[in-house]
């Protein structure tokens, strides 16, 4: 069933915590938290009630030595969250308690992270193109390493765990075997996806399992469908290379950004877009609940309430009755 959204009717709320530019949001498995990764070398949890106006507890993840780029949530454990950092480690963390709770020192600037769908691996991938895999149980062992001879940019796992992609700057998407070949050790080749004219930088996969979107530097999202592989339509609002994008949860919707001073919200079957919620600067990162219709959203922007302070995120899909 079509659920219809009343855009029009619907607003944005500010989060400010964090003293520098927010790169990263992320929320867990039921939607209760939002965790926020910042230049500020921090990450912080956000309880955040989808309906409530109540204050919002938040607390901070220290540690790190260096920016937090990225971060996710375990999708089996609604407090375990998983980040990404500059300074070369990859850090588990409770987020009842925020205490660390594992580490793992890697050989380069880790700028992307994934889980796999049923939480047992991660994925991690550093500035210098260089893929490793970690077993959540073994977390100081690398399960694989690769370093590539191009650009890898975002990685994905599909819904079921069994493929693996990569989006690189040749403008491909690399699609991968998963686990790993015991012979070889190694993720197989399943295909080469000829995706854009640039290179490709983002990818989402929708929660249903049917369709993955690609975000590239030639302005445009293409859409594909999962079991075929092969492009349904494309989306072409923005005009500037595509550095974030995300399915809500029914996977109707998908959520795109860039340097254009908006985020474009279209729909997924027609590919007509349905709302555009207006920003002051590029985007980092946009993110859809799994449960609620609220997009998190933030850049590069400094706070409306708070002049001169560049640690905000926005969540847009309050009602505003």
């Amino acid at each position: 069933m079509e659920e219809t959204i009343p855009f029009k009717n619907l607003h944005s709320r500010e989060y400010q915590g964090h003293k520098k530019k927010v790169h990263s949001v992320a929320w867990n498995s039921n939607g209760t938290k939002l965790a926020s990764g910042s230049v500020d070398q921090t990450a912080r949890v956000w309880t955040i009630e989808p309906h409530g106006h109540s204050k919002i507890k938040d607390l901070e993840l220290k540690g790190h030595t260096d920016s937090v780029d990225q971060l996710c949530w375990d999708p089996k454990h609604s407090d375990l969250v998983a980040t990404a950092s500059g300074d070369k480690s990859v850090r588990l963390w409770d987020a009842r308690s925020g205490k660390c709770t594992q580490q793992a020192e890697l050989s380069g600037e880790n700028i992307n992270i994934t889980y796999r769908p049923d939480g047992t691996h991660i994925a991690v991938g550093n500035r210098d193109d260089e893929l490793t895999i970690l077993d959540v149980r073994k977390f100081n062992k690398s399960l694989y390493k690769r370093k590539f001879s191009y650009e890898v940019n975002e990685i994905a796992w599909n819904m079921s765990g069994d493929l693996f992609f990569l989006t690189t700057g040749l403008g491909t998407v690399e699609v991968l075997s998963y686990p790993l070949e015991k012979m070889q050790n190694d993720l197989k080749p399943v295909d080469t996806l000829t995706a854009h004219t640039a290179g490709c930088y983002c990818i989402a996969i929708d929660p249903k399992g049917r369709y993955f979107a690609v975000g590239s530097a030639d302005s445009l999202v293409s859409l594909w469908d999962m079991s075929d592989m092969l492009c349904l339509r494309t989306f072409t609002k923005l005009d500037s290379p595509v550095r974030t994008i995300s399915f809500n949860h029914s996977g109707e919707y998908i959520a795109s950004a860039s340097e254009d001073l908006f985020i474009d919200i279209a729909n997924v079957q027609t590919g007509r877009t349905v709302h555009q919620i207006p920003c002051r600067a590029a985007m980092n990162s946009v993110e859809w609940n799994p449960k609620y219709n609220l997009l998190a959203y933030a850049g590069d922007d400094k706070s409306a309430k708070y002049y001169g302070d560049e640690g905000v995120f926005r969540i847009f899909g309050f009602d505003s009755s």
